[in-house]
Formats: C-alpha cells, sequence, structure tokens
C-alpha cells in the first residue's frame, strides 16, 4: 500500500491508461474489452478517493507532490502537484469516467476495443493536464488529448465526423502552438520547466501581455470563449454521446483551468490589462450562445451552444479577479460537468430509440417515458441554476464576486448583462422541454422504453452529486478557497505594487470573502 500511496498521483493519471493497455491486449471480444475498461476506470475512481480522504484542508500549497528529473539534467521533470483546483477537477474526471464507459454498452457496437483504450487515454491525458507542475509535461498531456478525441470523433460521430474531427484537431493546434513558443521563451528565461520557477520570472509589462496573449488564445479555443467558438458546435453534435459527454464534462475545463493555472499568475499585470477584455467577451459569449441555443432545432446543438453561454459566466468569474468569482468558476466548472454531461447522456439515451435529435420529431415524450422526462426535468433546472441545485452555487458566487469587483470597469453592467443569461437560458431550456415532453403524444413515440436499470445506474450517481452540490458545497469551498488566494496572490501583489489599476486590490478580495462563507453554509 505504501508504494500506492507515495506515488498516488501517478496511480490515478496512469491506472487508465494501463487499463488501455489490458483492453487492446485483451482479443476483439466486446464484452471483455467493455469489462475491463469499466473495472480500470472504477479503480481509477477508487484511488482518487483517497486524495479527497488525505487532502489538507486549508493548505493552499500543493500536495501528494512527485518530483523526478526527467530531461536537461534535471531541468525538466516529471513533476507532479494537487492542489485545491486540481483536486476537484480530477475527482470529476474520475466520477465521470466510468459513468461514460457504462453509458457506451449499446450505443458502440464496431470496433468496441479501440473506442475503449481510446476513452481510457483520453483520462490519462486530461487527469495529467490537471495535475503537471512541469511545463513541458503539462503541454505533453494538453497535446496528447488531441489524438484519442480526434479518432473518437473521427470514427464513432455521425455523417460529418471527419469534419468535425479535423476542425477540432486544427482550431485546438493553432492555438497550442502560440502557447508551445511562449512556454520555449520562458524556459530560456527561467532556465528550467518547473512551474515554481517560472513564478518567480521578472517580466516587463510588454512582454507579460505578449506572453499572456499567446497561453490566452490556446485556452480561450479550449474553453471555447467567444468568438474562438465555432468549432464546439460541430464537434459535439458529431461526436458520439461518450465524447460529447467527456466534451463538455471535463475537456472544455482544461481551457479555463489554463487561464486560472497559469495566464493569471504567471502575467499578473497582462491579467489585469486585459482582463475586462476578456469578461466583455465572456458576456458576450453568455448572451450569444443563449439567443443561438434558443433557435436551434437539434436537441444536442442546442445543449452545445448552452455550453458556450454557461463557461462565458466561467471566464467572468475568473477575471473578476476576486476569490468568490474565482471561486464560482471553478464550482461552474464542476456544476457544468454535472448537468450537461447528464444532458448529453438523456440525448444519446432517446437517440438510441429514434434515431433522431431533432425536436419537432418529438412531442408528449413525458406520456410514453415518464421516469425519462423527469430526470430530463430535473437536469434541466440544475442547467438553469434552480437554488438548491448545482447550477446556483456557481452562478450566484460568480455574479457576486464581479458585482464586487474593483478591478473591473463597468463591473455592475457586466454583472448584470451576464444575469440575463440566466434568465434566457431558462426560456430556451423550458422552452425545448415543453416541444419534447409535453402536450400530445405522438404516433411514432408511442411505445418507446423508458429508462433500464443500467441508464438509471449511469444518470443516478450524477443526480446524487447535482443534489449534493447545490445544497451542501461547504466541503468544496473549504478546500478550494486557500489555493486560489495563493493562485490570485500575483495579481495582488501588483495591485499593492501600482496604484493605475484603480481601488485596492483588498476590497475586492477581502469582500467576497463573506460571499464564500455564506454559501459554506447549508441550504
Amino acid at each position: 500500500m505504501a508504494f500506492i500511496t507515495d506515488h498516488i498521483l501517478t496511480w490515478v493519471a496512469f491506472v487508465p491508461a494501463l487499463g488501455a493497455v489490458l483492453v487492446l491486449a485483451a482479443g476483439r471480444t466486446p464484452g471483455a474489452a467493455r469489462r475491463i475498461a469499466l473495472v480500470a476506470a472504477l479503480a481509477d475512481f477508487v484511488l482518487s478517493l483517497h486524495l479527497l480522504r488525505h487532502f489538507e484542508t486549508g493548505n493552499g500549497a500543493d500536495q501528494f507532490v512527485e518530483h523526478v528529473p526527467w530531461l536537461a539534467g534535471g531541468k525538466i521533470a516529471y513533476s507532479l502537484g494537487l492542489d485545491g483546483v486540481s483536486l476537484w477537477l480530477v475527482l470529476l474526471t474520475t466520477f465521470l469516467g466510468p459513468l461514460v464507459i457504462l453509458s457506451t454498452w449499446r450505443a458502440i457496437t464496431e470496433r468496441v476495443r479501440e473506442a475503449m483504450a481510446f476513452l481510457l487515454l483520453l483520462q490519462t491525458a486530461m487527469i495529467g493536464t490537471f495535475m503537471a507542475r512541469d511545463m513541458l509535461l503539462f503541454y505533453v498531456f494538453w497535446e496528447a488529448m488531441l489524438i484519442p478525441m480526434y479518432f473518437l470523433i473521427g470514427i464513432w460521430g455521425g455523417e460529418r465526423r471527419v469534419y468535425a474531427a479535423v476542425k477540432f484537431f486544427l482550431f485546438t493546434m493553432v492555438g497550442s502552438v502560440f502557447m508551445l513558443v511562449a512556454i520555449l521563451w520562458c524556459y530560456q528565461q527561467a532556465g528550467s520547466m518547473a512551474l515554481a520557477d517560472f513564478l518567480q520570472l521578472e517580466l516587463t509589462r510588454g512582454q507579460q501581455s505578449w506572453l499572456f496573449l499567446a497561453f490566452a488564445l490556446a485556452f480561450a479555443i479550449k474553453v471555447p470563449l467567444f468568438p474562438f467558438h465555432t468549432w464546439l458546435p460541430d464537434a459535439h453534435v458529431e461526436a458520439p454521446t461518450a465524447g460529447s459527454v467527456i466534451l463538455a464534462g471535463i475537456l472544455l475545463k482544461m481551457g479555463t483551468y489554463g487561464l486560472l493555472r497559469f495566464a493569471i499568475p504567471l502575467f499578473p499585470e497582462a491579467a489585469l490589462e486585459f482582463g475586462p477584455w476578456l469578461a466583455w467577451l465572456a458576456v458576450i459569449g453568455i448572451i450569444y450562445g443563449a439567443l443561438v441555443a434558443m433557435v436551434q432545432q437539434d436537441v444536442k446543438k442546442l445543449v452545445a451552444y448552452s455550453s458556450v453561454s454557461h463557461l462565458g459566466f466561467v471566464v467572468l468569474g475568473l477575471f473578476s479577479l476576486t476569490t468568490t468569482g474565482a471561486a464560482g468558476g471553478v464550482v461552474q466548472m464542476l456544476a457544468h460537468g454535472l448537468s450537461t454531461g447528464a444532458l448529453f447522456l438523456l440525448v444519446g439515451i432517446i437517440y438510441e430509440r429514434r434515431h433522431t435529435r431533432m425536436i419537432a420529431e418529438f412531442g408528449g415524450l413525458a406520456h410514453a417515458m415518464p421516469r425519462f422526462a423527469a430526470v430530463f426535468l430535473f437536469v434541466t433546472l440544475a442547467s438553469i441554476g434552480l437554488p438548491g441545485l448545482c447550477g446556483f452555487t456557481g452562478e450566484f458566487l460568480i455574479l457576486f464576486g464581479t458585482f464586487g469587483s474593483a478591478l473591473l470597469p463597468h463591473a455592475r453592467l457586466l454583472t448584470a448583462l451576464a444575469a440575463t443569461g440566466v434568465v434566457l437560458g431558462a426560456i430556451y431550456m423550458l422552452w425545448m422541454y415543453q416541444r419534447v415532453f409535453l402536450g400530445k403524444l405522438a404516433e411514432r413515440n408511442r411505445g418507446l422504453p423508458d429508462l433500464s436499470p443500467r441508464e438509471w445506474a449511469v444518470l443516478l450517481p450524477i443526480l446524487v452529486m447535482i443534489v449534493v452540490l447545490g445544497v451542501h458545497p461547504a466541503p468544496l469551498l473549504e478546500r478550494l478557497e486557500p489555493s486560489l488566494e495563493r493562485i490570485l496572490a500575483p495579481v495582488a501583489e501588483v495591485r499593492r505594487a501600482d496604484s493605475t489599476y484603480g481601488l485596492a486590490f483588498g476590497t475586492s478580495a477581502d469582500q467576497p470573502a463573506a460571499a464564500i462563507a455564506a454559501a459554506k453554509g447549508d441550504r
């Protein structure tokens, strides 16, 4: 056990990859490939619970650190760490992993072995991205994610799967190239690839501006932030259900995670300079995504555009540059992963039965599938931010943090405009629900089977976590807040040293603490 616990981050990161190797070695029997993949994903989730159990609350520094010299005489290292931000994103990844694999039992029937291997390899790449504390290692994991997702979309996707896969690959690669150039430049200045050494760099404001833009472009494309969002609807619509759940639930969070982990603390002066611009782009994305979702005739495309809107809230919270706003952004990442992941699972279930996702083809489904309709309504209410469910906690903290930010010009106007996205979200989601589930049952939908035991097994854990995150977010926030204060500390230092950034940073940092304290209480 000591061998496992002393290297727990490595085990959590690479157990899925080990499972992929076993899947490929298991022969061509689909059943064996599915069972091995499911066992590997479940084992990874169990291992990740060790991180939660032994995580030191109140400590904002990295924990469970592993550091082994790798290349260039130790200047490049295999370095992993876990703080309060990474902890929850890793747990979200390991939590959704077995559920995604279980959801493929009937959805993927061809080349099952390869599909299971790609899903597991993708999980390793995503977990490694959240844990890496060496910039080259981070970039390796970041780029490794592209390969399995490209094949998942391109092989098991819809009619336009090749187009969607290539578009996804090219968009992400273009942004990543600029980030790689910025990483190499910083390496030359720091003398190592360690994130801690990058944080110690003394850069001019001009240097920070160019480096920030290089990093932010890569992350903005992955979010995706308006106007870099155009690859997302195609990828979501053409991807298989498992690919869509991973894309919405975890992969998009790599972009917002990158902004928080790297772009803001590495280049704090540039974050203060460009933060208002990114906040405005986020608000535009919130409203634009909601309006475009409202006119969609394909349920899956509607949910895809809702992701553009929801993740706009996350970016707005991060660039409020307050502890409350950033905490709300991380909570919203988790809430979006649960609610939107569940929506894609539900859309996949109805697609398996009717082989269509067009809203006009449905109507009155609540009469034929009452339990399915009840679950869909529950997840819809979570998505639109009903108090007591996961979506409300994140949105409340984001709006509160942005409203009180002293570092955002027109912060209250931004908050008011962002709040319209909540209203628009309720409109398009409830209108879609009305057209699909209420009214007279269409004859073509009569006799559709309701949720099966396997489908309940996939959905029920997500439904439970939606309630837990909405009713009792205290354990999450207690572990999250110290890490966020540590990440945002360089911005606070710049603000104290430079009076040109408006009001005192302490005003925006101290006021949100009251909101976090309030959110920690049970609702």
